[in-house]
């Protein structure tokens, strides 16, 4: 067991390496009144292709998010109405690279960890039951086709990736998922819900030697080796510059990126100085962001996201405005002045103070201390990495990475327009 503590923001975690090969993050908070654990898994939807037992698998779409859904079902049991008997809160997401299960409560905190191992350690799959989850899957893919959002999302993906997996919806097709049977569900299952590429990460009033305990009894390591998932080999090249779609929106929804040369993993520093890069850029203390807004080109739902797996990285900006090809033009006109004439060390400063807030912020609540530090570890760092590299990162630092990001030759933007 290794005690990690940050002098600074006088804060610690246990980072214990358990012999099934599980890795285990916990966070005591012995004021905090809600408990909270999140047990995740290396598996997405990107991870169809790969090398297991000697054997090329190829999975449908939407094997891991089908795989999530039917996890937290047994035999004769529902993982959610045995959460909801002691008050907690269950759930479980799926991404392009991870799938993650989790419960919330402010009591009978073992008991729930217990059913949460056991659940995700059991899998139970017949054909009476996948055909069962089809019909509930094909109407969850159906409500996401609904959302302008998502279909932006959706459609600058598949305009950025040739080949690369996260150019296709998490939960697959209706058609895809017709295709999934148990014995896909079971060979994803045994080749990556294994010890070592798990991370169970908890914070709350709890003990360390009791969560230590329940493992021993319930994880136990796995024969043979996890899944190899295969390189998407994607080119640098886009599919296409613009997708526009029409749907019965009142103002249009975009979403913009620049596809990167992946490297996998990004280091943190790249992650860090990306981020704050945005920020600059176009964050909500730029002058661009403020012009944009009072000209009513964007609205407050204006975001940024460097979207990082396994198989990818890129920048990806969305919202709602009036011009989506206008707003992408003045992004990159402002690329190329700050290029010219140097990033603003007042505007530098007060977007790193902004992020010192925001990380002490996160320690306000378990969940967000819970779901960081998997996601930290998950990315290959540690959880006060991050805050560290911000005493680091320089003026210079950000004017050096500035002029390999944003590429516009490796730019796409896509556009959910009004019907009318």
């Amino acid at each position: 067991m290794k005690e990690i503590k940050n002098e600074l923001l006088n804060e610690k975690y246990y980072e214990i390496d358990h012999a099934s090969g599980l890795k285990i993050l916990v966070m005591p908070q012995a004021q905090a009144q809600t408990n909270y654990a999140l047990f995740g898994t290396a598996f997405g939807s990107a991870d169809n292709r790969f090398v297991f037992e000697g054997k090329q698998t190829n999975l449908p779409d939407g094997t891991a998010h089908f795989l999530e859904h039917k996890l937290f079902e047994s035999e004769g049991r529902d993982a959610f109405e045995l959460f909801a008997q002691t008050g907690a809160r269950a759930n479980a997401y799926t991404s392009f690279d991870r799938t993650c299960y989790l419960f919330s409560c402010s009591c009978d905190f073992y008991e729930n960890l217990r059913s949460l191992l056991s659940f995700v350690s059991q899998p139970y799959f017949t054909e009476e039951t996948i055909a069962k989850e089809q019909g509930i899957i094909a109407q969850e893919i159906k409500m996401y086709r609904d959302s302008p959002e998502w279909q932006a999302s959706v459609g600058l993906l598949g305009a950025l990736y040739h080949r690369c997996a996260v150019n296709t919806d998490i939960a697959g097709s209706v058609e895809s998922i017709a295709q999934i049977t148990p014995a896909h569900l079971y060979t994803a299952y045994h080749a990556f819900y294994r010890p070592e590429n798990m991370i169970l990460s908890i914070c709350g009033n709890v003990e360390v030697r009791k969560i230590v305990a329940i493992c021993d009894e319930l994880i136990k390591p796995a024969e043979g080796e996890t899944g190899s998932i295969a390189p998407a080999n994607e080119p640098e090249t886009v599919v296409c510059k613009t997708v526009l779609k029409k749907m019965p929106v009142s103002m249009p929804v975009f979403a913009f990126g620049y596809k990167e040369k992946h490297e996998a993993p990004k280091s943190l520093r790249e992650r860090s100085e990306t981020v704050l890069l945005n920020q600059i850029l176009i964050g909500t203390m730029s002058p661009l962001y403020q012009a944009l807004l009072e000209e009513e080109l964007i609205g407050e739902d204006f975001s940024s996201e460097y979207f990082t797996s396994r198989q990818n990285s890129c920048v990806i900006f969305s919202g709602t405005g009036k011009n989506a090809a206008q707003i992408k033009e003045r992004f990159e006109a402002e690329v190329q002045r700050v290029l010219k004439e140097g990033i603003d060390k007042e505007l530098f400063d007060c977007v790193i103070r902004d992020m010192y807030g925001t990380i002490i912020r996160s320690f306000n609540a378990a969940e967000d201390i819970a779901t960081d530090m998997y996601e930290c570890y998950a990315s290959g760092f540690g959880y006060f990495d991050e805050f560290e590299l911000f005493h680091q990162i320089t003026l210079d630092d950000l004017q050096k990475r500035l002029k390999e990001k944003y590429n516009v030759s490796r730019s796409a933007i896509s556009v959910i327009e009004p019907l009318e």
